[in-house]
């Protein structure tokens, strides 16, 4: 039996990686941050799932900021695979939050790398970076590969690009199996509220509840790369069984904007969105990337991965998800 370490097991990607992971027989262990107040409920259906035999999934109390913990875990679990999810992943909070962003970021990954290396297992962990394609900002070339050129433009991805090429650097200096994921936006029920994706799924349920009568959003000419995040995690997961390491463009090589995400959403129950969206100004970032597309051939190729959610299943299931959640009746609206 294979054992793995996820640092933010309770995110999105960190939740459905624990799904995968244990479905192919991993003992799970994932860190978790103390709080007053529980924050697990993306992974209480594990426990809840009788078949499961939950004792293979333990979680530990960890920040990617306190170094010597990391050591003690790395050395106590003695991992096959580390998968490096934890972050501040906000973009638009990074602007409000720069130096906390940098340190969990940034140096988080740094110390997760020397408290490996620092207990000897540099030889024996596999390693997966979460990186991602906000390091590439307004790149000049598009879609954009493993090999165009990095410019963030928020603090989020300059702490990214920080990341990136110190896992490339430990990859190269200590021989270390290390693999870098720049993933593009992905997305899913499970998403954090803030996100614009779950932002606009979240408000027109809302909405059809009864609850609200508006929903405020930014900027609506952004486009992205959206796939979801149960292909995503399943990308990760290959590239730690490859014999070699690398880095690895996962996209689904198809962009949106955030005006054509909020139409498709609304449509889907005959909604205009025009009449209850509002721009409000609070929510445009300082600098905005205008336009990500990922090109994945390379995942596609050496991995033999590709996206099994097109655009339309992912915006119905997350529409469908918030309307069970807020208390609308799906199957009135013939979804």
């Amino acid at each position: 039996m294979k054992t793995a370490f996820i640092t933010g097991i309770t995110g999105q990607d960190g939740s459905y990686l624990a799904d995968l992971l244990l479905e192919k027989g991993y003992e799970v262990h994932g860190m978790i941050r103390r709080s007053s107040s529980f924050n697990t409920g993306r992974i209480s259906h594990i426990y809840e799932d009788v078949h499961m035999d939950d004792a293979r999934l333990r979680l530990h109390y960890g920040e990617l900021t306190d170094g010597s913990r990391l050591e003690r875990l790395i050395e106590t679990i003695e991992p096959d695979e580390v998968y490096n999810l934890g972050a501040q992943s906000h973009v638009r909070v990074s602007f409000d939050e720069p130096i906390y962003t940098a340190d969990v970021v940034a140096l988080g990954t740094l110390r997760l790398l020397e408290a490996i290396r620092t207990v000897g297992a540099e030889s024996t962990i596999r390693f997966y970076q979460a990186s991602s394609s906000e390091m590439f900002g307004n790149a000049p070339v598009s879609p954009q590969d493993e090999t165009t050129p990095l410019a963030p433009m928020s603090p989020y991805a300059c702490a990214k690009v920080f990341a990136h090429l110190q896992a490339q650097h430990y990859r190269a200096a200590y021989g270390m199996h290390i693999s870098c994921g720049v993933l593009f936006n992905h997305e899913s029920p499970r998403r954090g509220p803030t996100f614009v994706t779950r932002k606009i799924t979240r408000g027109l349920a809302r909405i059809l509840a009864g609850k609200d009568d508006k929903l405020y959003l930014g900027n609506l000419d952004a486009k992205r790369d959206w796939g979801h995040a149960r292909d995503y995690v399943e990308a990760m997961w290959l590239m730690l069984q490859q014999d070699e390491p690398d880095d690895y463009v996962v996209a689904t090589g198809e962009t949106r904007s955030v005006r054509e995400f909020l139409e498709h959403a609304f449509a889907l129950v005959g909604r205009d969105w025009q009449e209850f969206v509002e721009i409000d100004p609070r929510y445009f970032r300082p600098s905005e990337v205008d336009l990500l597309l990922g090109d994945p051939t390379k995942a596609r190729n050496k991995l033999g991965w590709k996206p099994k959610y097109s655009f339309e299943d992912l915006v119905k299931v997350m529409v469908v998800s918030d309307m069970e959640q807020e208390g609308a009746d799906p199957a009135a609206f013939g979804l």
